[in-house]
């Protein structure tokens, strides 16, 4: 019966804005040209005649769009705060989601719904007002009042430009994303690369560790039998020392027991030939064993020294390098400044004051305040091995290593060596065709050592000073060709 009732309102439309019909205003719109015709019969009038209301036919008209909205149940959401109301909803207003420009009114899901199955209806426009002041959805009611004089743009168009904006903000989140999880990514390598890193150090250390803990047994199970041998070989000497001392003891005890009765003999003859015999025994034969059986027992003291030096230069051992600004013009320094070679044309080094400039000579970068051992390689002989003070002259030939009281050098020739210090230069009665020297320093002890490093290593020499300022390893190359490389111990 309502299905009915919303048909036959199609013949109560008004033929021009097929609404139903109410007062009628179309005629105002021909009030310019002075001629009025009838939508219906389209006959003309000149003046514009008086119309009545037929009020029979407008409260059948308002009756049936009652009916009809009734007919509608409605469906939707409230319109809530700052949302557009339906005009036709009783009681809770719902959301409205179109507005038609010819019923000048709007909508909900429910109330709309004849303006798309009505034929009539279907002509008017349905729009959705956004207004731009107020950024909310309007009715044109209220764009006409509240909202008069808004930037108002249909719903339509505002999604449109919302839309884009929208795929902007989409695309900017997912470059976000994608750089966030690039960093994520870059994290979680760096933390892997951080984890192989320490347990590599940590298999690394182990190794070092545990060579050094059986080089440490090994060593200590060799010289602790060398130890004992020694001293099984030296006890026994003492021993047999010891044996003649007390066989001495009681010969010299009877000889004085013979020169007490010999001191009582009456006989003068006697007495002189018995003195001069006595008189010729001497113990120096004794002292000389003596001497003997300490200077073993130092030895075996010195080789528990050397002992310990020898395990611990590996823990002792200081990361050195070259310093480039120190470099003579005729010295090029490698990729690593751990070694150095003698050029045959000078290389192209900006002008320092810290260069030396007469002299092919090189300081290292780093200062040396407590223990420290290095080794160093060589090609070819006449090497200037080195320490000295920052402070050591730069210009002339004064300022070559041991020729000042700033510096202490070892320079190798031809399998001899020469120590050097302020200006006064000593032989080394030891020889070595190795062409590997080892350096060890004990700053705060006042000692630097110098040893040749093959198999073994032999002491080149010792020296004991005091040291009032921290020492720099340095280098020198006197003939062409020659090249020098910091390396890591054996």
């Amino acid at each position: 019966m309502a299905e009915a009732a919303l048909k036959t309102l199609d013949c109560f439309n008004c033929p021009i804005c097929l609404d139903l019909l109410k007062d009628p205003d179309c005629w105002a719109e021909d009030d310019q040209m002075g001629v009025y015709s009838c939508p219906q019969c389209r006959h003309s009038f000149t003046p514009r005649p008086v119309l009545n209301k037929n009020t029979m036919l407008a409260e059948l008209a308002e009756g049936l769009r009652t009916r009809r909205l009734q007919a509608a149940p409605p469906a939707g959401s409230p319109a809530g705060s700052g949302g557009v109301e339906c005009d036709v909803c009783t009681g809770t207003k719902l959301r409205a989601v179109k507005s038609c420009l010819a019923c000048l009114a709007s909508y909900c899901e429910a109330h709309i719904q004849p303006h798309y199955e009505s034929p009539a209806l279907k002509k008017h426009k349905l729009v959705e007002v956004f207004c731009h002041t107020d950024q909310q959805c309007v009715c044109l009611l209220c764009v006409m009042d509240e909202h008069s004089g808004h930037k108002t743009v249909s719903a339509e168009a505002e999604r449109s430009e919302k839309q884009k904006q929208l795929v902007e903000k989409q695309r900017k989140f997912q470059q976000r994303i994608q750089q966030t999880e690039n960093k994520l990514r870059e994290l979680r390598q760096a933390m892997d690369n951080l984890r192989r890193s320490a347990q590599a150090a940590v298999e690394d250390s182990e190794k070092i560790f545990t060579e050094l803990i059986e080089s440490i047994e090994r060593r200590h199970s060799e010289v602790k039998e060398l130890i004992r041998a020694q001293e099984k070989t030296e006890l026994n000497r003492a021993e047999d020392l010891l044996k003649k001392l007390e066989q001495e003891i009681a010969d010299l005890r009877r000889r004085d027991a013979e020169l007490e009765q010999l001191s009582h003999s009456e006989d003068h003859i006697h007495f002189l030939q018995v003195t001069s015999l006595t008189l010729s025994s001497s113990t120096e034969g004794v002292s000389l064993n003596l001497r003997l059986v300490r200077n073993n027992a130092d030895s075996v003291l010195a080789m528990e020294q050397w002992t310990s030096f020898s395990l611990s230069r590996r823990l002792l051992r200081g990361h050195i390098t070259l310093d480039p600004n120190t470099a003579h013009s005729q010295l090029s320094l490698s990729k690593t400044i751990r070694e150095v070679k003698v050029e045959f044309w000078p290389q192209n080094h900006p002008d320092r004051p810290e260069r030396f400039d007469r002299v092919w000579q090189v300081l290292c970068r780093e200062s040396l305040t407590g223990r420290c051992y290095w080794e160093v390689e060589f090609s070819r002989n006449y090497i200037n091995i080195a320490v000295s003070y920052k402070g050591v002259s730069r210009k002339g030939n004064q300022c070559r290593f041991g020729s000042n009281d700033q510096s202490w050098s070892l320079i190798c020739s031809d399998s001899r060596f020469f120590f050097r210090h302020n200006n006064k230069q000593t032989e080394l009665p030891v020889k070595s065709s190795s062409s590997r020297i080892g350096v060890y320093v004990d700053h705060r002890a006042g000692i630097l050592s110098f040893y040749s490093v093959s198999d073994t290593m032999t002491l080149l020499h010792r020296v004991h000073t005091t040291f009032t300022q921290p020492l720099y390893p340095g280098f020198g190359l006197y003939d062409y060709g020659n090249v020098l490389q910091i390396c890591d111990p054996k």
